[in-house]
């Protein structure tokens, strides 16, 4: 009995609501970074091995021990491979999504000032961050599963000569596979947090069943006797 009172005083509504706010704001800052970050291909060249090249989304760069590392915009964004197109619209939408996820969930919380005396928009408010933090993380998977994809694809392809370097994973597409994910489960315990709020709201059942009224009338007879 003390376990189960001990788990339900730490497991409360107050205390997952902010555990879904804590995963779905690490998500996005996650996803942010991962979208600005050279670091989602990488290719390192055999014939010179002091030299390396990182791909993004919004620019390549080359490290060298003597230079270090140089960056460079693309000259032009309709000259990108379309995986990159789509990965950087998904990207945004993304971050724009997850943000709003993030001011829609801190009016929602319990303990907040704000919208009191009004439940039923709280709830609605928590409804919408999940539903937001869904989006978030389905569009971060999304671009960074087809950059993966194509650079599989790319790697594998035997119309390359040997000799030539090919693109590899980088830093930045497990960061991105985290983030989504990390998105996708704050998302997940919003709604968690949403139907312990409506259990602990429930009505109290009352008493009226006949198994109940026949333990008591039990109850009673042995009393009396």
């Amino acid at each position: 009995v003390y376990t189960q009172r001990q788990k339900m005083v730490f497991l409360t509504t107050k205390i997952m609501q902010r555990t879904a706010l804590f995963v779905t704001f690490g998500g996005l800052v996650t996803s942010l970074v991962t979208t600005f970050l050279p670091l989602w291909k990488t290719m390192n060249s055999d014939l010179n091995e002091v030299e390396n090249w990182y791909s993004g989304l919004w620019h390549t760069c080359l490290y060298t021990e003597e230079v270090g590392i140089q960056c460079k915009a693309y000259e032009s964004v309709l000259g990108l491979p379309m995986d990159l197109q789509i990965s950087r619209v998904l990207m945004s939408v993304s971050i724009g999504t997850g943000g709003l996820a993030m001011f829609a969930a801190f009016p929602g919380l319990e303990g907040v000032e704000m919208c009191v005396g009004q439940p039923g928009l709280k709830r609605g408010l928590l409804i919408l961050s999940g539903m937001l933090s869904w989006v978030s993380g389905l569009t971060t998977l999304v671009p960074v599963s087809i950059v993966a994809y194509t650079t599989v694809v790319e790697f594998w392809d035997e119309g390359f000569p040997d000799v030539m370097p090919r693109w590899e994973y980088g830093e930045a597409m497990f960061s991105g596979w985290f983030g989504g994910l990390a998105l996708v489960i704050g998302g997940t315990l919003f709604f968690v947090a949403v139907c312990m709020r409506d259990y602990e709201q429930r009505p109290p059942s009352v008493p009226n069943s006949p198994q109940v009224k026949q333990r008591t009338q039990h109850y009673l007879k042995t009393e009396v006797l």
